[in-house]
């Protein structure tokens, strides 16, 4: 007996791979990204979903729709999203702690400033949606997320919240010690990596949140340095609009596309849970791409399709299936995290606050140069009298403001952005619901209802985290 327990005792009770070369460090950074999606819940809760009386009963496509808690890790859902984030960061944290620990010096400053991004910008996404806004020059005094620095080593250890403004203070932190050590050419697959280009355009994101509009627009004029910015956009017109369905679901995620500027591999079974759902992309919802849907007036180039109507998609992801076995596996999709188009009308709206009109509509112009099947630019750009008069307001700033996050709306349909300008800019959501009889009524999720922020898992509690309230 003490024989085999010597032996036992001789080994490290601690069996992870040991983090001792560069490769090795390499490798754990790359799984430090958020290996789950927040498209169906945000796009559910978001304004680009309706009621279309019919069609596939999912329990937490219903809740998410109702604004309602869903309790379940299930693929798809809020808890499996923040239990991606918390081991995205686990990894992150761990490499930090590595790099620290093996002395591993400039050689390893590339995947230290990937660790600390990825740290801060998983913990921006779990603060838009399980915390309340950041409010420049107001009171963030809220609870924010759990933010740990280190690799857990107890179980069930204790953590709090802190604050709204201790969260966003610890991202800017990380996130510009990062970005000081990134490399473009540190990596096989640029494009599943944050790159010096890809952390700028997540810069600018947070700032836009921050309500710091210069720093918005200094970082977005370092994704493209020449400030070509509308060949680097989508090409809709010109590259996606001529494919053929099947090979444009193949092309819109391909890592060639120079518009995108970060992709992620995510557990995900979104495009076939949301081919026909009751609750999703209907009929109503086309009109953003018509003529009548924008302040221009021309319709935008897409590739909506109907899996039977009133059933759309947008056709964007791919799902790819990794087998485990002969016949079981997970379904994964390429999901893009960041591109240069929302880069672009974040600065639009920067410009916009700060007062320089000229310039926002110069941003919002190229990005509808790239939407609109022979665009001319004397006939078709956004002009203030179009603006003034599709809106029926007189205030410049609301009026290109909301101009701006319109376009944004339709070009990121089914990208799951829509839900960070609608927390963000406080737009109240307005959904139908059709009974058994066919009567339409009307729900609303307006700016202080506290549903607007995804409940956390009940396990939280057990590591002394306060739920959110309700």
């Amino acid at each position: 007996m003490l024989g085999s327990c010597k032996k036992f005792l001789d080994k490290n009770p601690d069996n992870r791979t040991k983090i001792n070369t560069i490769d090795k460090l390499k490798q754990l950074v790359g799984t430090a990204y958020p290996q789950a999606d927040y498209l169906t819940f945000a796009e559910t809760a978001s304004d680009n979903a309706e009621d279309k009386g019919a069609g596939d009963i999912n329990d937490y496509v219903t809740a998410y729709y109702f604004w309602n808690d869903y309790p379940n890790d299930e693929t798809n859902t809020a808890i499996s999203y923040w239990n991606g984030c918390y081991s995205a960061i686990a990894s992150a944290n761990q490499a930090l702690e590595s790099i620290e620990e093996n002395h591993f010096g400039a050689d390893a400053d590339p995947y230290k400033g990937e660790a600390l991004v990825c740290r801060a910008y998983a913990e921006h996404m779990l603060s838009i949606f399980f915390a309340k806004p950041y409010v420049n020059g107001g009171d963030n005094s809220s609870p924010g997320v759990p933010y740990p620095t280190t690799p857990e080593t107890e179980l069930l250890g204790k953590y709090t919240r802190g604050t709204v403004q201790s969260t966003y203070d610890s991202i800017e932190a990380d996130l510009t010690a990062g970005m000081k050590l990134l490399s473009a050419d540190a990596y096989d697959v640029p494009k599943y990596h944050f790159t010096p280009a890809a952390a700028h355009a997540f810069a600018a994101r947070l700032y836009l949140f921050k309500g710091e509009w210069q720093k918005v627009i200094d970082q977005v004029a370092q994704i493209i340095p020449s400030g070509d910015f509308q060949d680097n956009l989508r090409q809709w017109t010109s590259v996606f609009r001529p494919m053929s369905l099947q090979d444009f679901n193949t092309a819109f995620t391909k890592t060639d596309v120079k518009a995108t500027l970060l992709m992620n591999s995510s557990y995900s079974s979104y495009q076939r849970v949301y081919e026909t759902p009751e609750y999703g992309y209907g009929s109503n919802l086309t009109n953003m791409f018509r003529a009548e849907g924008n302040c221009v007036g021309k319709a935008l180039d897409n590739m909506i399709i109907n899996f039977g109507l009133p059933n759309y998609t947008t056709y964007k992801w791919k799902e790819y299936f990794f087998y485990a076995t002969a016949t079981t596996g997970f379904p994964y999709l390429p999901m893009i995290l960041f591109t240069v188009d929302e880069a672009l009308l974040n600065r639009a709206e920067a410009y916009a606050q700060l007062g320089k009109y000229d310039l926002a509509l110069q941003d919002l112009n190229a990005f509808y140069s790239t939407r609109m099947s022979y665009y001319n630019p004397i006939n078709d750009a956004v002009t203030f009298p179009k603006i003034m008069t599709y809106y029926a307001i007189s205030d410049e700033k609301t009026g290109i403001i909301r101009a701006i996050l319109d376009a944004k709306k339709a070009e990121f349909l089914q990208e799951g952005l829509r839900w960070l300008d609608i927390v963000r800019t406080g737009i109240t959501v307005r959904h139908n619901v059709i009974d058994s009889k066919g009567v339409e009524t009307f729900i609303e999720l307006k700016p202080d209802d506290p549903r607007r922020l995804f409940q956390l898992p009940p396990q939280a509690e057990l590591a002394g985290i306060a739920l959110n309230p309700r």
